[in-house]
């Protein structure tokens, strides 16, 4: 198979193929990888290569939804036993995974062949993919901007045409930041649907949660069908769709209320292609027959970023000190930015995280109200077009201060100098609409409805009720049909 006639197919459109026996699963993984050599030193995307068992999987025999599809792990909490786990960290790097994770595992029974790990900044913390450790990963459609995060690595392989779907995870937006970033599809699940174990029985306080990032709606569709359901870990059953999600793809979503907002208190004027991009979407869901009007945002998001980081902060400071612990590392494992935020979560009071997680149930009880008048929440993905790499590097004098504070344990001074609200405002500012699905456990989506006058892509998102992953992806299949994007990107050759 040449590369032009894999880059026209999704991952079932190249599942069937397979099926039909029109190619075989180890032509199909030579193409991917010849595609992965041509474009991956222009993007780094791909920071390890699976060889040995990608070439197992295509000797044998495959079956699933999937069979003999290449596929991509995130570096990140999706181990595959006997192969290399990262976290995008010094102090871990070259670590072998003892075991497979559910979510990977099922991934496998799909039939996928799994290649290679992709790109995430170190504990997936920024939503942007720059590790020390393997570098930046660059956006295909602009290689001096960011594929965005943390899943950046797995959005940039899609969008490249590496394949057309790949792995991806969810703590505070890191698919759908990456798929608005790269003109993709991102599905975020509800709490509780995707599995966790068998190490971990919830990933980030229940906040975080696998998932993919894809071209098209239909493999989204179907990815989460194969994972979808508890496993002995779950520490709760949440009851799985009647039926298949794929199959109810072209059922009309019907009549919806949609209310949207491109307000935000972490950015008082929103960019005006943010704007752009919910205005033009929301003339589209009127044309198509949708009740569009715009409201105020649901909730104070400016608490709830602070709430969101500071629970961040407190787990960064705990995987510190057990990484530590385990490894015998000191901080020269770990990077600057990383070590800043275990300082301010070590210097965090009980009382305070106490009430940080309690503030949740004022969150999700916002926006429950706003789902008893709406069946949906429209807003940008981004709060601006993808950034320049290298944009949310700590300038070299807040280093120099930072890393004096650090080696004299003084670190409590950063709360006075106002390193928290620093640290909102640098690191949300740019992605404040996404945390809310998050924290309150809701599915969301992304969806590549927008582009801008420089041709960038910048996504918009819809925020559902719970178990609404069905009418996102209904509402998305419809939009898909009416506003067709998916195409690989043409632009990597001349990057």
């Amino acid at each position: 198979m040449d590369v032009e006639e894999y880059l026209r197919h999704d991952g079932l459109g190249l599942a069937e193929l397979v099926a039909t026996g029109q190619v075989t699963p180890s032509e199909l993984l030579e193409t991917a990888r010849t595609r992965a050599k041509a474009v991956n030193p222009a993007i780094n995307a791909i920071v390890a290569w699976l060889d040995d068992h990608a070439d197992q999987r295509v000797a044998g025999e495959l079956s699933g939804p999937f069979a003999g599809v290449p596929f991509l792990l995130k570096d990140l909490h999706q181990d595959l036993a006997g192969t290399v786990s990262n976290d995008g960290c010094r102090a871990l790097a070259g670590r072998t995974a003892s075991k497979t994770d559910t979510v990977v595992q099922r991934w496998l029974d799909a039939g996928l062949v799994i290649f290679g790990k992709t790109n995430t900044p170190e504990f997936g913390s920024k939503g942007v993919t720059e590790p020390d450790l393997f570098g930046p990963s660059r956006n295909p459609w602009d290689a001096r901007r960011t594929p965005g995060g943390s899943s950046g690595g797995s959005a940039a392989a899609v969008a490249a045409g590496i394949l057309p779907v790949a792995a991806a995870s969810d703590g505070g937006g890191s698919i759908r930041i990456p798929a608005a970033c790269n003109g993709l599809v991102g599905l975020k699940a509800g709490r509780g649907m995707m599995p966790t174990g068998p190490v971990e029985t919830e990933q980030f306080l229940g906040m975080a949660t696998n998932g993919v990032i894809s071209r098209t709606v239909r493999d989204s569709a179907a990815m989460f069908d194969a994972l979808v359901g508890p496993e002995p870990m779950s520490p709760y059953v949440t009851a799985s769709p009647e039926r298949p999600l794929l199959e109810q793809l072209d059922e009309a979503p019907g009549k919806l209320r949609i209310g949207y907002t491109t307000r935000c208190a972490l950015r008082e004027q929103p960019h005006p292609e943010a704007v752009r991009a919910v205005e033009r979407s929301a003339e589209l869901l009127t044309e198509l027959g949708h009740e569009v009007e715009e409201v105020e945002p649901p909730h104070d998001d400016r608490q709830l970023g602070r709430d969101f980081l500071l629970m961040w902060f407190v787990r960064q400071a705990a995987d510190v000190e057990r990484i530590k612990r385990e490894t015998g590392c000191g901080d020269d494992g770990f990077e600057l930015d990383t070590l800043v935020m275990a300082a301010l979560g070590r210097a965090t009071g009980g009382i305070a995280l106490h009430d940080a997680q309690e503030r949740r149930r004022e969150h999700v009880a916002a926006l429950a109200d706003f789902h008893t008048r709406y069946d949906l929440l429209l807003t940008p993905t981004l709060g601006e077009p993808p950034i320049e790499v290298g944009s949310l590097d700590t300038p070299p004098a807040l280093q120099s201060v930072v890393k004096a504070l650090l080696k004299t344990r003084t670190t409590r001074v950063l709360k006075l100098l106002g390193t928290v609200e620093q640290i909102v405002d640098n690191s949300l500012r740019w992605v404040p609409y996404t945390q809310l699905a998050n924290l309150t456990g809701r599915p969301a989506i992304s969806l590549p409805l927008h582009r801008t006058d420089a041709n960038l892509p910048l996504g918009v998102q819809f925020v559902g009720a719970p178990r609404s992953e069905g009418l996102l992806l209904r509402l998305a299949r419809q939009l898909e049909v009416a506003a067709p994007w998916a195409q690989p990107t043409p632009l990597l050759e001349a990057a």
